[in-house]
């Protein structure tokens, strides 16, 4: 257990299932009061119930990171419940496969509106209540390694996750002086319900034939040999969570098993 995130609060949203859920049940585990915050609210429960069962600390919160005021009804029910708001997990994201000339406004905006203005709204709310309350904080966004290359059928997935690592070193410059570290995780071909999607979208889009054809054909480039597990993201976010990391800020880490190497 790292003694650092015991009884932190922390947010995490999209955490109802994938990389969130896993990162969630890894920080319940050390100790950490988490809020599991998600647009699906079953899922959320799900989530949070389990993690009670396990014997750590969780609520479910239904929220949509696109609407300010749920983002800040998020938060205001963390530090009802906990006190205070120490790390929140900007984690949330969809995506959508489409070829580029394919692309519409339509599809821009529902992908731009979820992945980086999501993390906008909630980065500044978060930043606020840290700020307010003292003391410092932790901002971690979950980015992609389509946030350091750019991929023809997703590139408006790209371009979202291009403005999270954008908005995690903007962050950084803007909170440092109030002892807030804003950081990101990049994962890569993670086996989660959202690769189920981009994966679907490759054969609607007739770019490949079969189910799983995109994603073994993006996981064959995986220098560890296999594809990523959500639980392969729970160690960093324990990291990025804690005091081991209080001189690390701007960063966005790349989890993705030797993809994609900067």
């Amino acid at each position: 257990m790292s003694e650092s995130i015991k009884g932190r609060a922390i947010i995490v949203t999209g955490a109802g299932r994938g990389i969130g859920a896993a990162m969630a049940h890894g920080l319940a585990a050390d100790g950490a009061f988490l809020v599991i915050a998600d647009r699906d609210e079953a899922n959320a429960r799900g989530v949070a119930e389990a993690i009670t069962e396990a014997g750590g600390r969780a609520m479910a919160q239904p929220v949509d990171v696109t609407q300010r005021a749920s983002v800040r009804e998020m938060i205001k029910a963390t530090v009802t419940a906990y006190d205070r708001l120490d790390v929140i997990f900007n984690n949330a994201g969809i995506a959508q496969t489409r070829p580029f000339l394919n692309i519409t406004e339509e599809d821009w905006d529902q992908v731009m509106d979820v992945n980086a203005k999501g993390v906008l709204i909630a980065t500044q709310e978060a930043a606020r209540q840290m700020i307010d309350q003292g003391g410092g904080g932790k901002i971690i966004n979950t980015a992609s390694i389509a946030g350091k290359q750019g991929y023809d059928p997703l590139a408006h997935y790209c371009a979202s996750k291009f403005a999270v690592v954008a908005l995690t070193q903007a962050a950084a410059r803007a909170f440092g002086k109030h002892r807030i570290n804003v950081n990101a995780i990049c994962p890569g071909v993670v086996a989660t319900d959202m690769w189920k999607v981009i994966d679907k979208g490759f054969v609607d889009e007739g770019l490949t034939t079969k189910e799983n054809e995109a994603f073994d054909n993006f996981a064959s480039t995986v220098l560890m040999g296999r594809p990523s597990r959500p639980e392969d993201m729970v160690g960093v976010a324990r990291f990025l969570a804690s005091s081991a990391s209080d001189y690390m800020t701007g960063q966005s880490l790349m989890i993705d098993g030797g993809m994609v190497l900067v």
